[in-house]
C-alpha cells in the first residue's frame, strides 16, 4: 500500500507533466476496489491541505509546478494583505483588498502571482510582487469578538480585530440575549464575499465594554484562549500521585545531597529550573541544570498531553497566567519547590575557563532545591553585599560567587562568537488588586537573570548538539539570517544616522548587528536603532532541523529548559527519557513516528506561541492605554519611534507609544521620505525623523482601538 508521502514523491521527482487520479493510480500500482478508495481519499486530503493541486482539467500538481504559492494571510486593517509563504525563502506576496477574494487575517491559503518583484527604471525603485488569492484551504478563526450595535430589525458586530475587515452582520434570530454596546463572541456562519458582509450568531455574551474585566476577557475569547481545562483533563491530573515512589529513585541518579537552588521572579509558582555549581580540582565548573521531569507524568498521546499540545505554551497575560498544565502539575508535582523531592532531568556540563563545555552528561535524577530564591534578592547578595540577606544565606555564598564568575565566563563567549546582546529593558505594567493600572516600571536585568539565562543557553546548546549529532528526531529553537531585502531596509535608515552594517549581501554575520548595537549604547538613538534592528530579524520558531540561530550566533539549540510552558521542551524530554531507556537506540519504526510527531509539534507551537505572544502584547498595550486615560491635555516629551507616510510615531520615557498623526502638522505639508525615515516640511524644510525628541500634547486615548492619539507642541 502507497502513503502520502510516495504520492507527493511521485509527483515531485517522477512525473514529468500533472496527472489525473485515474494515471496516478496506474503508475502507483492501485488496482483493487479498496486501493483506488483509498488513493481518492488521500489525493482529496493532500489537496485540502494545500500539498497537491487539482487544476481545472482534473490533473494534480505541487503548487509549485502550478507557479503557484501556499501560505497565510497577512491583512492590515486598511484592507489589503500580504501572503506569508510556507517557503520561508520566498518573500511575502502583496495582495490587492480586491484581490483576497473572501480570505481574511490568518486563513491559509494558495495565490497566484499575477506581477512579479521587479525594478521601475523610471523612478528608480523597486517594487514587490502582486498576486491573487485563488482557493482559501483552511479558516484562521470561526469566532469573533467585538462590540454589538442592535438596529430595529437586525444587528452588527464590530471586530475588535481591525484586520478582519468588515463588521458582521446579525439577523434578529442571532441575537441570543445581546444588547446594544456589548462585548461578545460571535460565530461566522457565512464568510465574507467580495460584496457582502460575513454573517454570524451571538455564542457568547462577554459583558458590557466598560465593566471590569471584560477588556482582558475580550482578549482572551479573540484570541481563543482556554479559560479552563476539561473534566478529564483535570481529573487526569488529580491521579497522579503527590509522593515519589522509591522504586522510581532507585532507577535516577540521587542528587538530593548536592547543594542547588532557584532563581525565579517573586511571583513565580512554576518552577521549571534548578541550578547548581562546584568548582572542581582542575579549576573547571561543574554545572548543573535540573529541568522538572513533566514528561514521567505527562506521557506521550494521554489525555494531559494532546491537552498540552493543544495550547503548546503558557500565556502570561498583564493579570493572569493561562497554562499549559493544570495547576496540580505547574505549580505542584512537577514545580521545583524547595524543600520537596522532585524528579529531574539533569544536564552535567563540565566548562572551562573559557567557557567551553569539555565534557557532559544528561541523565534522569531526583533532586531536592535548598532554597528558593529571587532573583531581587541574588542581585542584592552579589551586588549590593546586603548584610542580612548574606548572614541569612551564609550556606549559599560561594556557590553564588561561583555562579557570578561562571556567568561572565559563559558571557564573553557568547559574545565573542557574535551573539546579539541588545540593550532593551523590558516595561510592565503594575495593576491594583482590582486591575486598574497604577504604574509602569522599565525592568532592568540584573546579575541574577543574567546568570540564569547564561546557563540555560548553555543548557539548551549542549542538549542540542548532543542530539543533533545522534540523529533522532528532535525540535530545535531555530532563528534564521534575516533577509537580505530587510537587512538593505535597515541600512538605509542607518546610514541617515551615520551608521552601516558592514558585510551586508547575500549572507551576513551577527556580530554585524552587535557592532551597531554597540556603537549606539547610551546614545540618544539606542533605543529607536534597536527597535529597527529587532524588526529586521525574522521570527524565531521551531523546526525538525538545526538551521542555527542567528541572534545567539549558535549552530545549535534547542528549548529544554521549560517543560511545564512550553511544550517542544516537554516534547524533547520524552525523546531523552526514550533514549536512555533503550540504550541510546531507536528502531526504524519508532525513528518514522517520532519524525512525522516532532513536524506536527513543531508547527503547533510556532504557531501558539505567536498567538500567545499577541494575546501578551494585546493585554499590555490594553493596560497602557487606560493608564493614560487621566493625562489626556497634558504634554509629555519622547522620541520619535516610527515614521510612516500618516505620521509620527512617538515613545515617551515609560514606553508608551502614541501616533502624531500627519494631518495635525499644520505648520507645512509635510512630505514622507523612506529613505531616511523623516517627514520633511515642503517649504519650512523643517524635519522629523527617527529617534528625534520631540514634544507632544495627550489629545485622545481610544481603549476601544488600543490607541493613543498626540500633537506636536511647539
Amino acid at each position: 500500500m502507497f502513503t502520502k508521502e510516495q504520492i507527493v514523491s511521485y509527483i515531485e521527482n517522477e512525473a514529468v507533466r500533472p496527472l489525473s487520479e485515474e494515471e496516478l493510480a496506474e503508475q502507483l500500482g492501485a488496482d483493487t476496489v479498496d486501493e483506488l478508495v483509498e488513493l481518492k481519499k488521500m489525493l482529496q486530503e493532500l489537496e485540502q491541505e494545500g500539498t497537491l493541486v487539482l487544476s481545472r482539467k482534473n490533473r494534480y500538481g505541487l503548487p509549485a509546478q502550478f507557479n503557484l504559492l501556499l501560505g497565510k494571510i497577512s491583512r492590515h486593517p486598511k484592507g489589503f494583505g500580504f501572503l506569508v509563504a510556507e517557503n520561508h525563502d520566498q518573500e511575502d506576496l502583496y495582495i490587492h483588498a480586491s484581490d483576497l477574494n473572501g480570505a481574511l487575517n490568518g486563513d491559509k491559503v494558495i495565490a497566484r502571482v499575477k506581477r512579479p518583484a521587479g525594478f521601475d527604471a523610471r523612478t528608480g525603485t523597486k517594487f514587490r510582487a502582486e498576486g491573487e488569492v485563488i482557493r482559501i484551504l483552511q479558516r484562521n478563526v470561526q469566532r469573533v469578538v467585538g462590540t454589538f450595535e442592535n438596529s430595529k430589525h437586525f444587528g452588527f458586530v464590530i471586530p475588535d480585530d481591525k484586520k478582519f475587515g468588515s463588521d458582521i452582520f446579525i439577523s434578529k434570530d442571532n441575537f441570543n440575549g445581546a444588547r446594544n454596546g456589548m462585548k461578545v463572541l460571535v460565530e461566522i456562519i457565512t464568510w465574507p464575499q467580495k460584496t457582502r458582509s460575513a454573517e454570524g450568531r451571538i455564542v457568547q455574551l462577554i459583558g458590557y465594554k466598560d465593566s471590569p474585566g471584560v477588556d482582558v476577557l475580550s482578549i482572551i475569547y479573540g484570541h481563543s484562549l482556554p479559560q479552563s481545562f476539561p473534566a478529564e483533563v483535570l481529573d487526569a491530573a488529580e491521579a497522579i500521585p503527590e509522593t515519589i515512589a522509591e522504586s522510581e529513585i532507585a532507577k535516577r541518579r540521587d542528587l538530593r545531597c548536592m547543594q542547588m537552588i532557584t532563581i525565579d521572579g517573586e511571583d513565580a509558582k512554576d518552577l521549571d529550573d534548578a541550578v547548581s555549581v562546584q568548582r572542581l580540582e582542575n579549576g573547571n565548573y561543574l554545572l548543573g541544570v535540573h529541568i522538572a521531569d513533566v514528561g514521567h507524568y505527562v506521557t506521550e498521546d494521554s489525555v494531559l498531553d494532546k491537552e498540552a499540545l493543544e495550547r503548546a505554551t503558557s500565556v502570561y497575560l498583564v493579570d493572569r497566567v493561562i497554562p499549559m498544565l493544570p495547576q496540580k502539575l505547574s505549580n505542584g508535582v512537577c514545580s521545583l519547590n524547595a524543600g520537596e523531592d522532585r524528579l529531574a532531568l539533569t544536564c552535567m556540563m563540565e566548562v572551562d575557563a573559557r567557557g567551553i563545555v569539555v565534557a557532559h552528561e544528561i541523565f534522569e535524577s531526583v533532586i531536592h532545591v535548598d532554597f528558593r530564591m529571587t532573583y531581587k534578592h541574588v542581585t542584592s547578595i552579589l551586588v549590593e553585599q546586603d548584610e542580612a540577606l548574606c548572614e541569612k544565606y551564609q550556606v549559599l555564598l560561594p556557590m553564588l560567587k561561583d555562579m557570578e564568575a561562571l556567568q561572565g565566563i559563559l558571557e564573553k563567549k557568547r559574545l565573542r562568537r557574535g551573539a546579539i546582546e541588545f540593550h532593551a529593558p523590558e516595561s510592565k505594567v503594575i495593576l491594583d488588586k482590582k486591575g486598574h493600572p497604577i504604574r509602569i516600571e522599565w525592568r532592568e536585568s540584573g546579575i541574577a537573570d543574567k546568570i540564569i539565562e547564561e546557563f540555560m543557553l548553555c543548557a539548551n546548546e549542549t542538549v542540542a548538539e548532543h542530539y543533533f549529532w545522534m540523529e533522532v528526531p528532535f525540535l530545535y529553537r531555530v532563528h534564521e539570517e534575516p533577509k537580505v531585502d530587510d537587512v538593505a531596509d535597515v541600512n538605509k535608515f542607518l546610514q541617515a544616522l551615520g551608521y552601516s552594517i558592514k558585510g551586508a549581501g547575500n549572507s551576513i554575520h551577527p556580530k554585524a548587528y552587535q557592532s551597531i548595537v554597540d556603537a549606539v549604547a547610551g546614545k540618544p538613538e539606542e533605543k529607536i536603532v534597536n527597535t529597527v534592528l529587532l524588526r529586521s530579524m525574522q521570527h524565531a520558531r521551531y523546526d525538525t532541523e538545526a538551521l542555527g540561530h542567528f541572534g545567539l550566533s549558535a549552530q545549535y539549540y534547542s528549548h529544554f529548559t521549560s517543560p511545564i510552558r512550553r511544550y517542544p521542551d516537554l516534547a524533547i524530554h520524552r525523546v531523552i527519557k526514550e533514549l536512555l531507556h533503550n540504550g541510546e537506540q531507536l528502531d526504524k519504526k519508532r525513528v518514522d513516528v517520532l519524525a512525522k510527531k516532532m513536524a506536527q509539534y513543531a508547527e503547533q507551537s510556532s504557531m501558539r506561541e505567536k498567538v500567545a505572544e499577541e494575546a501578551e502584547r494585546d493585554s499590555v498595550d490594553l493596560k497602557k492605554v487606560e493608564y493614560m486615560k487621566p493625562y489626556v491635555g497634558e504634554t509629555f516629551v519622547g522620541k520619535i519611534s516610527g515614521v510612516t507616510g500618516f505620521g509620527l510615531f512617538v515613545q515617551l520615557e515609560n514606553s508608551i507609544e502614541g501616533l502624531v498623526h500627519i494631518s495635525t502638522l499644520v505648520d507645512d505639508f509635510y512630505q514622507y521620505r523612506p529613505e531616511s525615515f523623516s517627514l520633511l516640511g515642503e517649504h519650512s524644510r523643517k524635519v522629523y525623523q527617527l529617534g528625534q525628541e520631540i514634544k507632544v500634547r495627550l489629545v485622545r486615548v481610544s481603549t476601544e482601538d488600543r490607541q493613543i492619539d498626540f500633537e506636536a507642541v511647539k
